[in-house]
């Protein structure tokens, strides 16, 4: 009795002290296994085959199998024991899933290789806990509603910049809402990451700003988000430091090995960031844009971007000055509203220099729906709950309109 007695007592007095020190506890989650650097995709058959996977499926989009890329990873497999599933389109709504899980049941699939962007990627997590759920795809929307996944799953990213290979998150399009919506379980990790730079080389320039930005989104709402920890922030300020400088070189000039690295690695510690800290705002009133008008949604986080980090500055100041540093900015003799700012046109330039368009208008977004945009927003609490600001209603309606 005196040992319970002494162990409870010393439960209580470590309660007490996280509560004295206001310690969060933190729990870092990633794919099982990372692989990285130039040359990394030629591991797929050695890691098939230590997963016991003996007939895949590949879960990819026509961009991809069109670009010859598919080639790096088709050639490793045995001829007719693999399966190429492309029709996954940007912006995946449920029914592209219903349809492939329709597709692949009953061919003895055994595994889901994932090959390409955030789109095929979402898609192919979502599929690999489908393939043994009988339910709806719609019920498994919103935190740990995933009961299981009964196959391998390898994610193999062709852009730079979603960062879904290690994130336990899937984003897929709700049409009766009118709104994305995510999927969140540890069952979406994949059980192997393969982030090589020779696998981006194809990317187009557009897509390669859109989903760099995305990374760049990544990094920083990880950095200024509540749940940040040291673990994160490490990850955050370190993909900052090389998605900025690389991002314009890779947009120039795809073929430009070492920027398709440093934007390889930079996204894949954005990724690691957000996935475990998460992401706000930006995130937050980007999808209502790609539910209701199909935006994609590295366009849309990058159009957000500059005026929810305007918003955010008025509470994050000195996590600024941490970013203006990772991007090499002058900060040596200037105040912190001056650094805060140097911060904003930084973004604002990046933005343009890899020509991303810098309002609404651009894509054709009625400003009559601007009011109904910041009202559906504000319903992304999942999101919301992580940003440093808290915004009301009102506030996204304001941020919304500078953005127009």
């Amino acid at each position: 009795m005196a040992c319970l007695l002494q162990l409870s007592n010393s439960e209580n007095q470590i309660d007490t002290m996280r509560s004295e020190l206001n310690m969060q506890i933190a729990y870092f989650k990633s794919a099982k296994k990372l692989i990285t650097g130039n040359g990394a995709v030629s591991t797929l058959k050695d890691e098939l085959s230590r997963l016991g996977v003996k007939r895949p499926a590949v879960i990819t989009d026509k961009g991809v199998s069109r670009s010859g890329g598919l080639s790096l990873i088709t050639d490793q497999l045995q001829p007719n024991s693999f399966l190429v599933y492309d029709d996954i389109p940007p912006e995946p709504e449920i029914s592209v899933i219903e349809n492939c899980v329709a597709e692949l049941r009953g061919k003895d699939v055994d595994g889901i290789i994932a090959v390409g962007g955030g789109s095929a990627m979402d898609s192919a997590k979502v599929l690999a806990v489908s393939m043994g759920h009988n339910g709806k795809i719609s019920a498994l929307f919103g935190e740990n509603n995933v009961s299981s996944r009964d196959i391998p799953l390898i994610a193999i990213p062709t852009t730079a910049g979603t960062g879904s290979e290690v994130t336990n998150i899937a984003i897929l399009s709700d049409p009766e809402d009118q709104l994305k919506k995510g999927i969140v379980s540890e069952y979406l990790l994949p059980d192997v990451a393969i982030v090589a730079a020779e696998m981006t080389v194809s990317c187009p320039a557009n897509v390669t700003a859109a989903s760099g930005i995305d990374a760049l989104v990544h990094a920083l709402e990880a950095y200024l988000s509540v749940n940040a920890s040291a673990i994160t922030d490490a990850l955050a300020i370190k993909a900052v430091t090389m998605i900025y400088p690389a991002l314009p070189k890779a947009f120039a000039n795809g073929k430009d090995l070492e920027a398709r690295e440093n934007m390889a690695t930079g996204s894949l510690l954005a990724g690691l960031a957000f996935g475990n800290a998460g992401v706000g705002a930006v995130h937050a009133l980007a999808y209502p844009l790609g539910g209701r008008y199909h935006l994609s949604h590295g366009m849309s986080n990058a159009v957000m971007l500059p005026h929810v980090m305007k918003a955010n500055a008025e509470v994050s100041r000195e996590r600024f000055v941490d970013i203006a540093s990772a991007m090499k900015l002058e900060i040596q003799g200037h105040s912190t509203e001056d650094i805060v700012a140097q911060v904003l046109d930084a973004i604002e330039k990046i933005c343009r220099d890899v020509e991303i368009p810098a309002t609404l208008k651009h894509f054709g977004i009625p400003e009559q729906d601007i009011q109904t945009l910041a009202v559906e927003a504000s319903k992304v609490t999942r999101l919301l709950r992580n940003n440093p600001r808290k915004l009301t209603v009102d506030e996204i309606e304001e941020i919304y309109r500078q953005a127009f």
